[in-house]
């Protein structure tokens, strides 16, 4: 199996972080650590150097364009206002079992100051196209995260294409956890992405994500968990981790009605493909 999205980089890991590699280990996963700063872009490569089955993304997450406190799933943590380095980030993409540049894209979900939206905003859609900048100078792929806004889920989807439209990294990328329009999947299919599926679609009421995966095309779609968030049944409620990624394969073969070993060498293959493994 393969974990397309974990963040084993964060501190939820600290403590631990040899037994849940362990256990994804044993499961025989394959995982790419995603960075969100320069500091934990480091942390992944790191990471990825010291262990089997383990790669790394470097990159800047757009709400660390900001200083703000972020809750996600009950837990608070304090952002820290970077600015994007663009010969930082070049000397990490450069380093040993680095595959992909990201997380980076646009984050309308945590823009709270109405006042200076559109700078934000605005701030955010410069450092998106300084990463497809850098993608395209160190030839990897691209990992994009897109949130909208919590009154218009919508919107930052509908800027977000017009983004790539303008500048396509050129190994193209994922659209990591893709919840935007199902409108829009056959314009980023077009545009050659990948779509990363993980927890969201194991308790997803509304039908939306099942949708969505049933229309993107089975040699696109890839799996994830965004560990240490996210996490599916039967441990919601508890920290996310690699070993998880299983419970995502099998509710996405169920919603394509496959079989369960089938789906897990289609998405295998899809993510050796995307990120040249």
């Amino acid at each position: 199996m393969f974990d397309t999205h974990a963040h084993l980089n964060f501190s939820a890991y600290k403590n631990d972080l040899e037994e849940v590699a362990d256990r994804a280990l044993k499961k025989n996963i394959t995982l790419i650590n995603v960075g969100s700063q320069i500091s934990t872009s480091a942390r992944a490569i790191e990471i990825a150097k010291n262990h089997e089955k383990m790669y790394a993304a470097v990159g800047l997450h757009p709400i660390h364009l900001q200083d703000m406190t972020v809750e996600e799933e009950g837990v608070a943590f304090t952002t820290r206002k970077e600015e994007f380095d663009h010969a930082a980030y070049r000397e990490l993409a450069g380093q040993e079992k680095v595959v992909a540049i990201g997380e980076a894209g646009l984050d309308y979900y945590h823009v709270f100051d109405e006042e200076k939206r559109e700078e934000i905003i605005s701030n955010q859609k410069q450092v998106f196209q300084a990463h497809i900048k850098l993608a395209n100078e160190v030839d990897l792929p691209m990992i994009i995260h897109c949130r909208g806004a919590k009154d218009n889920i919508d919107s930052a989807y509908y800027d977000l294409l017009k983004e790539l439209e303008k500048e396509l990294p050129k190994k193209r990328g994922v659209l990591h956890c893709y919840v935007g329009p199902i409108e829009l999947v056959p314009k980023f299919v077009e545009l050659g992405f990948f779509f990363g599926f993980n927890g969201v679609v194991t308790f997803d009421k509304t039908g939306k994500l099942e949708q969505i995966a049933l229309t993107v095309p089975i040699d696109k779609i890839l799996t994830e968990t965004d560990c240490p968030y996210l996490t599916p049944p039967p441990y919601r409620g508890k920290r996310n981790e690699p070993a998880y990624v299983e419970f995502i394969a099998r509710k996405l073969a169920d919603i394509r009605k496959m079989p369960l070993e089938d789906f897990i060498e289609q998405t295998d293959r899809n993510a050796r493909k995307l990120f040249k493994l």
